[in-house]
């Protein structure tokens, strides 16, 4: 069964300060959180100091910080991202005491990951667990974590970008559905990543990585390649469009470049997939309804 969906929003707004509050007042949600004291006089400062609807700066000081959202784009909980030379520590709380058991942690430390070594560019991700905090422990252990020390109180985890790579290409559907990558698409996007790794996205270094490749002559005829041209249904909204390289991106005439957005969502989807992805602004639903034309099925590929 596939984790529930989450995403980790980076926009903090005065009511998702305000609903942190409440969570760090919830002693069932702090006993297992060292400095839920700290945290919580720190937010209660800003909120009484600043009047901006927006408060995202200030809590991206020292780290970076992202509300946990749930596929209706509700906040759950946070995740907080803190770089200290290439080893990156994180701290995750599921603050919303109704959705504890949905398995949304493990969606989070999936989506953590995804930030720490596409985004942030980690060698190291670490985690430091309550040893009381049995959930915490066993979610770290699921998700490929290994244990790093341990004192009388807490327990120390640690991933590597070496092993996470590994995991995420012996195992690319593990948490979601599978993506087939043509050899040569793979081929030209990770030079153009290599080559202005700031046109792409994090998201598309690691579609690129889970992704099952595919031999382009091999490649089945419902699935989403570069230059393909496919109907989708977003939300309520039917569109065609075109999944193109950067240069041919064009979004008015629905060619979307594969760097962004939803274009970067299809990639490798078949027919009759249905997903939710993030975008800047709120989840989409997604469903592949027909692919019209894929250069591979029409002989038409090269690098």
């Amino acid at each position: 069964m596939n984790r529930p969906f989450v995403s980790l929003c980076p926009e903090i707004t005065r009511s998702d300060a305000l609903m942190l509050m409440d969570w760090l007042e919830d002693e069932c949600v702090t006993r297992h959180l060292s400095d839920s004291r700290h945290v919580a006089r720190f937010i209660e400062q800003v909120i009484d100091r600043v009047q901006l609807p927006i408060l995202t700066h200030l809590f991206n000081q020292g780290g970076r910080f992202f509300m946990v959202c749930d596929e209706h784009d509700r906040p759950v909980g946070f995740v907080r991202l803190v770089m200290a030379g290439r080893v990156c520590e994180m701290v995750l709380v599921i603050g919303d005491r109704d959705n504890w058991g949905r398995r949304l942690g493990a969606s989070a430390i999936r989506e953590a990951m995804k930030r720490a070594f596409f985004e942030m560019r980690a060698e190291r991700l670490v985690a430091k667990v309550h040893r009381d905090n049995v959930r915490s422990l066993k979610v770290f252990q699921r998700s490929g974590f290994l244990l790093e020390s341990q004192t009388p109180a807490l327990v120390s985890f640690a991933m590597t970008s070496e092993r996470y790579l590994r995991r995420l290409r012996e195992s690319p559907a593990g948490h979601t559905d599978h993506i087939h990558i043509a050899e040569t698409d793979q081929a030209r996007l990770r030079n153009l990543i290599a080559l202005d790794p700031a046109s792409a996205s994090f998201e598309l270094e690691h579609e690129i990585e889970r992704a099952i490749v595919v031999d382009s002559r091999q490649m089945p005829r419902d699935v989403v390649t570069m230059n393909s041209r496919a109907l989708l249904h977003l939300d309520d909204d039917a569109v065609e469009v075109a999944l193109v390289y950067p240069d041919d991106a064009d979004d008015s005439a629905g060619r979307l470049s594969v760097c962004a957005g939803i274009g970067t969502a299809i990639l490798g989807y078949r027919e009759g997939d249905a997903f939710d992805w993030r975008l800047p602004d709120r989840t989409c639903r997604i469903l592949i309804e027909r692919v019209l034309y894929q250069p591979e099925a029409a002989g038409d590929f090269h690098l």
